[in-house]
């Protein structure tokens, strides 16, 4: 069997509402998912989720190998992108390649991907994740009710703008979720997406924990600031949570050394040999590891071999557009189907003849950090926290920022992989 050639898709997760973080949200509920397609000469195609960028660059890696020999192409991969492979977007794009790679491999086999890497289990444990910053109160509980009627019976949040809006939503979602917890307390967690300093992050999460359990707090502080997150884990009694966009493993070395996260995190688009390599490193420090990113299909089958897996996130309750997932979700927990691969089956026609798109984002938008974070004075007013509704020409205001001399003025950075939360 070999590797004959690659084609590129981009399509839709059509969220039917809002949705974003403390960075922006998109008002249309639009988000892109992009598609990688690899090609053999058996007839074989793999689904890999993921960022195109240099595509052509790292697929002359792979060009004519054959597929089987994934962790071995996964290396070759960054061999062939070294300057820039083991960061950002072109680490998605790896991501992506190996997880259409892994997808052949066990097509060819004949069987489910959780089966071909040793897992016992299809049923893999769940926490619900709305991306819900922009909504109002009554909307955020609708949203956590579909949750609940699958029997989620753990969720996270998007806040860290506002202390009291973050205690009254958790606190209503504490409620939506009660049943379907059966007389235990639901798991709430709450995530800032690096929107904080060390000391907000402190102040801000010890004030919830006066009425809040929260089982974790998740990138309270920038993503490579070990020293900034173990000072923030030994402040509060929430756990750490971070890594979905650290890439390589010699970016989580600093902070496993620091002992600065409690829940290793992955992002779907990096890949599944990212993910295993990661779980393994955690696993050696006693930690677990939990996968992130919507539609993170790939890495819920990894799960299932994976001993110190925690929970996986999901997102919509439905695929992207013109793509079609062999799994279900049910007693709060994904349940794998028995297709051979990963399971993912793409309608290209569908796809192409979409028109589609995503719009553009109010506010800065969830991948391009704002100016003022981490350096807010004043929380952001309710008003301002929740975005307009579809076509209103309203802006989505954010409060002056602490303008102290000496502060960092950090540059907005643009993110090309949007399958991360």
């Amino acid at each position: 069997m070999r590797i004959t050639g690659f084609r590129t898709l981009n399509t839709v997760q059509e969220w039917g509402r809002p949705v974003g973080d403390a960075n922006g949200v998109f008002v249309d509920g639009l988000t892109p998912v992009p598609i990688i397609l690899v090609d053999t000469d058996v007839g074989i195609t793999g689904v890999g989720l993921g960022p195109h960028v240099n595509a052509e660059a790292v697929f002359a890696a792979i060009d004519g190998e054959d597929p089987r020999g994934v962790t071995a192409l996964y290396d070759r991969m960054l061999r062939q992108t070294f300057k820039t492979g083991h960061a950002g977007a072109v680490f998605g794009t790896i991501g992506a390649f190996d997880t259409a790679l892994w997808d052949i491999k066990a097509q060819a086999a004949g069987e489910p991907l959780w089966r071909l890497l040793g897992g016992r289990d299809r049923r893999v444990p769940a926490y619900a994740s709305g991306l819900d910053i922009g909504l109002t109160d009554a909307e955020l509980v609708a949203v956590y009710e579909s949750y609940a009627e699958r029997g989620l019976r753990a969720a996270k949040l998007k806040g860290g703008l506002d202390v009291d809006r973050d205690r009254r939503r958790l606190t209503l979602v504490r409620e939506v979720l009660a049943d379907a917890a059966r007389g235990q307390q639901p798991a709430l967690m709450l995530d800032a997406n690096e929107s904080w300093s060390r000391k907000q992050a402190v102040r801000h999460v010890c004030a919830l924990e006066r009425t809040l359990d929260l089982t974790w707090i998740e990138e309270p502080v920038r993503r490579w600031d070990a020293e900034g997150m173990a000072v923030v884990g030994r402040g509060i009694r929430a756990s750490v949570a971070s890594g979905e966009n650290l890439s390589g493993l010699e970016q989580f070395r600093p902070l496993l050394a620091a002992g600065a996260i409690d829940i290793v995190q992955t992002s779907a688009v990096w890949g599944i040999t990212h993910f295993l390599r990661v779980a393994t490193l955690a696993h050696a420090h006693d930690l677990p590891v939990s996968p992130v990113g919507n539609t993170p299909v790939g890495l819920l089958h990894a799960a299932t071999a994976t001993p110190n897996h925690l929970a996986s996130e999901l997102q919509d309750l439905r695929p992207p557009l013109g793509m079609h997932v062999d799994l279900h979700v049910e007693d709060g927990e994904f349940v794998l189907g028995n297709s051979a691969g990963i399971g993912i089956r793409i309608d290209e026609d569908m796809i192409r003849a979409s028109a589609r798109q995503p719009g553009s984002p109010v506010g800065s938008g969830t991948n391009v950090r704002p100016e003022s974070a981490g350096r807010r004075l004043l929380p952001v007013t309710d008003d301002a926290a929740v975005p307009p509704h579809p076509g209103s020409r309203r802006p989505l205001p954010l409060r002056p920022a602490d303008e102290r001399p000496g502060r960092h003025n950090a540059e907005p950075r643009a993110n090309t992989s949007p399958d991360r939360t």
